[in-house]
């Protein structure tokens, strides 16, 4: 309901039906050079940008996320993508994707609006960030790898090992910036625009289960074992209180998605109608 109503207030505010709608997919944690064949897939962002107007006002961003969330490389890279979509474009509504500890960059720029000049008018363009498995409140698996503790090699692309951005997803680390840097979580000011949270809640690794193999089945299995150091509800990567931690929670993936969960992995990948609901929401 909140979120048909915010719907309904930009519709009646902003004038959208004459807006020059965009989309922004923001990747999470990674240093990413061709993230719309490699972190996103060329089937998620062709599905989701159907939903557009003009299907050519879409942006799929590539940075340095092993960095610090505030850094050129971060933040800086983000905000140099996303003005010079904005400028050539003539985008005045854009709605921002993002997955993991994209979200959290994502937000620096929403709560440090004179941190950067290009900042305030990033924030003006956006309608609302729609924020997939974001880590707001970190991962008790980055306190594990800083901690020395080995994973299995086929999670490299979650986590990496040890870098600036994983020491930050540390939860100790990510309660200090939430207390001090970043808006949006209880207790702090709103964020200036809406966060909207999609959370995934389980992983699915039998390979006797047709659902284990969306997104990659050995993926999936690998997130199966790092449920071990979570709480129950997660979804292989981040525990549902932290995606649930700033902004709003848009659903739960089973709630909205036919009883179906997403696995941290599969949801930026084209699982279970999520590409669907994301196109529609444009």
């Amino acid at each position: 309901m909140l979120r048909i109503l915010a719907s309904l207030a930009l519709a009646i505010v902003g004038g959208s039906a004459f807006a020059t709608t965009g989309v922004a997919l923001v990747h999470g944690t990674g240093k990413q050079t061709d993230a719309y064949n490699d972190y996103w897939q060329a089937g998620m962002v062709n599905s989701i940008r159907q939903g557009l107007p003009d299907q050519s006002n879409y942006i799929v961003i590539n940075c340095d996320f092993n960095q610090y969330m505030w850094t050129s490389a971060a933040a800086g890279c983000l905000a140099t993508q996303l003005s010079g979509f904005i400028a050539s474009k003539h985008i005045d509504d854009l709605v921002v994707i993002t997955h993991s500890n994209g979200g959290n960059i994502m937000r620096w720029i929403l709560s440090n609006p004179t941190y950067d000049s290009r900042y305030p008018a990033i924030i003006k363009a956006i309608r609302w960030v729609n924020a997939i498995a974001p880590s707001s409140a970190g991962t008790p698996l980055a306190n594990a790898v800083i901690a020395g503790n080995v994973f299995d090699t086929s999670l490299g692309w979650l986590l990496g090992y040890q870098s600036d951005a994983v020491r930050q997803q540390q939860t100790s680390w990510m309660a200090y910036y939430n207390a001090n840097n970043l808006y949006g979580t209880s207790g702090r000011p709103a964020l200036p625009k809406g966060f909207w949270d999609v959370i995934g809640t389980d992983v699915i690794s039998s390979p006797f289960n047709s659902d284990s193999y969306c997104g990659g089945y050995t993926l999936n299995v690998g997130l199966e074992v790092t449920q071990a150091w979570l709480a129950s509800c997660s979804d292989g990567f981040i525990e549902c209180a932290s995606a649930a931690a700033a902004g709003r929670v848009w659903f739960y993936d089973h709630n909205t998605l036919g009883g179906k969960i997403l696995s941290h992995n599969q949801s930026r990948r084209q699982c279970f109608g999520l590409d669907v609901v994301l196109r529609n929401d444009l």
